[in-house]
């Protein structure tokens, strides 16, 4: 069997026939879009007839990038896609400064004095291997921009971890020397993992449900613990399912926990993402971005994506063609599990709001729904060794990991899907 209906475990149940047993009420996991009507807050699994709702998706902007052609034609079999390339910026809001992203390649945005320090900087740089992701950022890109925007939005984005976690994810924001210092005098091109992107027509969703219909799903089937010696798996309905191969594609401490494996190491880290979901009315300083990073902000957010920038399918019908809505999404991080309580984020989705309403890209609130994304992104620890441990040690027992929180690594929806494909076909029974 296989656990979880994301991109990875839908994927998976596409080459072996394996069945799914999935949590919630419909497939995708947090790659899955959901629509929500002007002055409501019940969200639509499908788009209403008139068209009058606002798109978002649960885990907040999820583009797919970096599939290669082969897997690219696998997607467009299933939905059509559109392709688009990367419009995204840091914005320093006490200045309401804009710099393209990467900022490194793009200095001409800055004050002359600090683009000739940021460069002297970057270019003599000592080269030792820095153990933390905090001496990476100023190994990689000198004091200055370090602290300028570096260090500051790491804080936010790491949840105040990128002091002790290992350096992770480099090719995110590359270093190219001959790009920096052309950057400080003229326009570079699209550098990154993300500088091209394609989305599905109709949705995200879309792309869920047309791999769903391959698959043979159990839905509302939340695991609560695994005995791996009798190869079976307890449901929070009492319900339980027997197996001969186990994918699963939950996160790895998780399913240590459920199969009651306990590791003599300290466990590599994660965090939980806050995401907040916005439909309102256009404010008149509303960039035309498609997502920003933020290095402060009064409510302690790091990123604000605007889905319409993106394409304009994400706003209610009648307001495609003048464009005078936004829908937006709000990422702030917490520690892994920290989660606030109810009353915390129904004052921070106000106090969010209210935020974007000063910095004049909202004016009238019409939707603000927020979302818990317990594990959203995985570390790990200088030297640590728990992942590989823990994989092992679920496969000594039959149990495959698979995907971005099973194998606690970062990837995109095209590389999960591409897993998925492979490890469904690797273990699917001989005929």
């Amino acid at each position: 069997m296989i656990l979880g209906a994301g991109m990875t475990g839908l994927a998976a149940a596409w080459t072996s026939g394996f069945p799914v047993y999935e949590a919630e009420e419909t497939p995708g996991g947090i790659c899955s879009s959901y629509y929500v009507k002007p002055g409501d807050s019940k969200r639509l699994h499908l788009e209403p007839e008139d068209g009058e709702a606002y798109r978002f998706e649960i885990g907040g902007g999820h583009w797919i990038f970096g599939g290669d052609s082969i897997l690219l034609e696998f997607i467009k079999s299933l939905t059509p896609l559109k392709f688009y390339h990367r419009k995204s910026s840091v914005f320093f809001p006490e200045e309401e400064k804009y710099a393209p992203y990467p900022i490194q390649n793009h200095l001409a945005y800055m004050d002359k004095d600090f683009a000739v320090k940021a460069i002297e900087e970057m270019v003599n740089a000592p080269r030792s291997r820095p153990q933390t992701m905090a001496q990476w950022l100023t190994q990689s890109f000198g004091a200055s921009l370090a602290e300028k925007f570096f260090n500051p939005f790491h804080e936010l984005y790491t949840a105040n971890l990128y002091g002790s976690i290992a350096p992770q994810d480099a090719y995110k924001s590359p270093v190219d020397i001959e790009l920096v210092i052309k950057g400080a005098f003229d326009k570079t091109p699209a550098v990154g993992y993300n500088a091209t992107f394609v989305y599905p027509e109709k949705g995200l969703n879309t792309l869920a449900l047309n791999m769903a219909e391959k698959c043979k799903i159990h839905y509302g089937k939340r695991a609560v613990k695994i005995n791996a010696g009798a190869k079976e798996v307890l449901f929070s309905d009492g319900t339980t399912a027997k197996y001969h191969t186990l994918i699963s594609t939950l996160p790895l401490d998780l399913m240590l926990k459920l199969s009651g494996i306990s590791l003599d190491m300290k466990p590599d880290p994660y965090t939980s993402v806050l995401v907040l979901n916005i439909g309102a009315t256009k404010g008149g300083k509303c960039p035309d971005d498609q997502w920003l990073y933020i290095p402060r902000s009064k409510t302690g957010f790091h990123r604000v994506g605007f889905y319409d920038n993106v394409d304009v399918s994400f706003l209610p019908h009648s307001a495609r063609e003048a464009h005078n809505r936004v829908s937006i999404y709000v990422e702030k991080a917490f520690k892994g599990g920290e989660k606030p309580s109810d009353n915390e984020i129904a004052r921070y989705s106000r106090a969010a709001a209210e935020e974007l309403i000063d910095w004049g890209f909202i004016e009238k609130v019409e939707v603000n729904d927020p979302t818990w994304i317990d594990a959203a992104y995985t570390w790990s620890w200088p030297g640590s060794k728990w992942t590989n441990t823990a994989i092992k040690e679920l496969e000594k027992k039959g149990i495959y990991q698979a995907g971005r929180y099973g194998r606690w690594v970062f990837q995109g929806i095209a590389a999960s899907i591409k897993e998925g494909l492979f490890i469904g076909t690797a273990l699917r029974p001989l005929k």
